[in-house]
């Protein structure tokens, strides 16, 4: 039973099935709270044994089935075609660390000449934090196309994401929106600050209000900043600069930047690519570490 206790601690996802020569009903309701999927008696049938693999391993086969699903679901989700505009290139990509992931962006027509983007990290990891990021899209949708301005829109998302969310999940969220004249206003919720690289330095748009979800009545600050020709706009999620190397130093936001400047007068997709590389080469693994989600715009 401690055994059980410490793998379900651990995260194991593995079926465990609890044989015993004695036990009662009690023991193996323990066993199954405990993190166990079933339980066997010796002295066993071996019918019985291959029944109870069978039923775990086509269980894992339809979980996998539907994480596949959620999976291309999610991914159309994400914005594929974008409009273009003459003053500014912009670009945005998700990689989910598993099947799905708690990372979100989204590009939204303001109007012919204006467009608004968002990039957010729900609390949590795989499916749950999939199906609260879709809720959080949905409900974005709906406030950006009723033209509000951002820290309205941040506003009406953390009333609709408190009535709607489970208890103690929360979303940090940015969202920007840019004009052809490069003038930004934005808001910040409790999201990592977006870096706006002029001539070789490095400036932060810090947090404007708290992360959406956990807080009636909160409050969030518009800022407007203006992107100069050449100026280049990188907004990112956690996925970017804390994955560990083999001696368990993080890639860091330092990093990020020194990377970033080298590529600011390309365009903004190679900039991305070049970034997810630079952090997977640090790692030194394939598997991703969190989700890793860059939206980058800049101004021609």
């Amino acid at each position: 039973l401690d055994l059980l206790a410490s793998l379900e601690a651990q995260g194991n996802s593995t079926p465990v099935v609890v044989m015993t020569a004695w036990g009662s009903v009690d023991l193996a309701v323990e066993a199954m709270r405990r993190g166990a999927c079933d339980f066997i008696q010796k002295p066993w049938d071996n019918d019985r044994v291959i029944a109870v693999v069978r039923k775990q391993a086509d269980s894992e086969r339809r979980r996998k089935s539907e994480l596949e699903i959620a999976a291309n679901v999610q991914q159309k989700l994400f914005p594929h075609q974008i409009h273009h505009l003459s003053t500014i290139d912009y670009a945005g990509h998700c990689v989910a660390a598993r099947e799905v992931g708690g990372d979100y962006y989204d590009f939204l027509d303001i109007d012919q000449h204006t467009v608004g983007f968002v990039l957010g990290d729900v609390s949590g990891k795989g499916l749950p934090a999939a199906l609260l990021t879709a809720v959080v899209q949905g409900v974005f949708a709906i406030e950006a196309s009723l033209n509000h301005s951002p820290a309205e829109a941040l506003v009406r998302i953390n009333d609709a994401l408190i009535r709607k969310a489970v208890q103690g999940r929360f979303a940090t969220l940015f969202y920007g929106v840019l004009s052809p004249d490069g003038r930004l206003t934005y808001t910040n919720a409790g999201h990592l600050s977006p870096m706006l690289f002029r001539d070789g330095k490095v400036s932060l748009l810090e947090p404007t209000g708290t992360v959406v979800g956990a807080f009636p009545f909160a409050v969030y600050e518009e800022k407007t900043v203006k992107l100069e020709h050449g100026d280049m706009l990188v907004a990112y999620t956690d996925g970017l600069v804390e994955p560990e190397n083999a001696y368990g130093e993080m890639y860091g936001e330092e990093r990020l930047q020194e990377l970033l400047i080298k590529y600011t007068r390309a365009d903004s997709s190679e900039i991305i690519a070049r970034a997810m590389e630079a952090v997977v080469q640090w790692t030194g693994s394939s598997e991703l570490q969190d989700d890793m989600t860059m939206v980058v715009a800049r101004r021609i």
